[in-house]
């Protein structure tokens, strides 16, 4: 399975270095001397083979200019070519389930049904959002509206990708309207 961990900004230089646009919470371990990064499959993916660039990039230098990272790919000479990836969206492998507790990718979250403290049925999670103070589960109810419930302990006491649940316990408003 693959993640996305970055989109390609402008080239930096004349060396074939690009600006990011960081996409995941972990850049440290992702960005590094000798990793491999694949661009996302897709029509700047075939354009760019067609170019005979390559899709798959391996790292051989990561800086930080300024809360900026930059990034040297062994496949990227020039500034011509580094302005071609612009736009560009980088994924990483990583293995279908993560093996940290209390993690989870979001592909493993989206589809879980989501049920309250006593076992009934909320609705669905149909994605999840990172808008940066902290995570956001969407729940689709059983009328067929998304609601965003905060990826807290607090609010989400449970969750047991095994067994297709997560479990809530939102405060009276969260996931219904209230009667005036």
């Amino acid at each position: 399975m693959r993640l996305v961990v970055a989109r390609i900004g402008r080239a930096h230089g004349l060396r074939g270095e690009v600006s990011i646009e960081v996409r995941t919470d972990n850049p440290g371990q992702r960005f590094v001397k000798g990793a491999v990064l694949h661009l996302e499959d897709g029509s700047l993916r075939r354009s760019l083979a067609a170019s005979g660039i390559a899709t798959s990039l391996t790292l051989d230098r990561v800086r930080d200019n300024n809360g900026v990272f930059l990034l040297t790919f062994e496949e990227v000479a020039d500034r011509t070519t580094a302005e071609a990836l612009r736009n560009a969206v980088l994924e990483v492998e990583v293995p279908d389930a993560s093996d940290e507790p209390d993690a989870w990718y979001d592909h493993e979250l989206v589809g879980l049904t989501a049920v309250g403290t006593t076992g009934d049925k909320l609705g669905e999670v149909v994605a999840v959002q990172h808008p940066g103070a902290q995570d956001l589960l969407v729940i689709r109810t059983p009328k067929g509206e998304d609601r965003l419930v905060p990826f807290v302990g607090a609010l989400v006491p449970e969750v047991d990708v095994a067994g297709g649940r997560v479990v809530l316990d939102p405060p009276p408003g969260l996931l219904e309207d209230l009667d005036d």
